[in-house]
């Protein structure tokens, strides 16, 4: 017999939602390692010690494409930490399979593109469209958090 699994890993939405967070989380990870590529490469350190054990306290200043990095970074962690809240409430609204997982995909592919968009400096408004159509699933979430949250208020 096979031992019963949780029952949050029963809820098809959960894991659709746990699997495109797990994608967004792998992806500021990506995100990070190439700002620390891009400070090795660039020898532009954040921290004295690091620019001393790197060439000289002469290093240790900002650059442009690290500030870029370090931006596309901080709009990540700005955007996908509150999608983890709202994906993982929403998932236990009981909505449909469907639409949760159109939901989880269509903020996913907008920050993927997001991300490619402002580290390779496409032209506008690649960045900003791709923006905008990531927050219009989180507004849906939020609203029909909301809106089945609103007897308890």
């Amino acid at each position: 017999r096979e031992a019963p699994s949780p029952k949050m890993m029963e809820n098809t939405v959960f894991m659709s939602f746990t699997f495109y967070s797990t994608i967004l989380i792998l992806k500021m990870y990506v995100v990070a390692i190439i700002t620390g590529q891009v400070r090795l490469r660039k020898k532009a350190f954040a921290n004295p010690e690091d620019a001393l054990r790197n060439g000289g306290l002469q290093y240790h200043r900002e650059d442009p494409d690290v500030e870029r990095c370090r931006r596309a970074h901080r709009n990540d962690m700005e955007n996908i930490f509150p999608f983890l809240f709202l994906g993982a409430i929403y998932s236990l609204l009981n909505p449909s399979p469907t639409v949760a997982r159109i939901h989880f995909f269509i903020f996913c592919v907008g920050r993927i593109i997001h991300t490619v968009a402002y580290l390779l400096q496409l032209k506008a408004p690649t960045r900003s469209v791709a923006y905008s159509v990531a927050q219009l699933p989180c507004f849906s979430m939020a609203l029909q958090i909301l809106l089945a949250t609103t007897p308890y208020w």
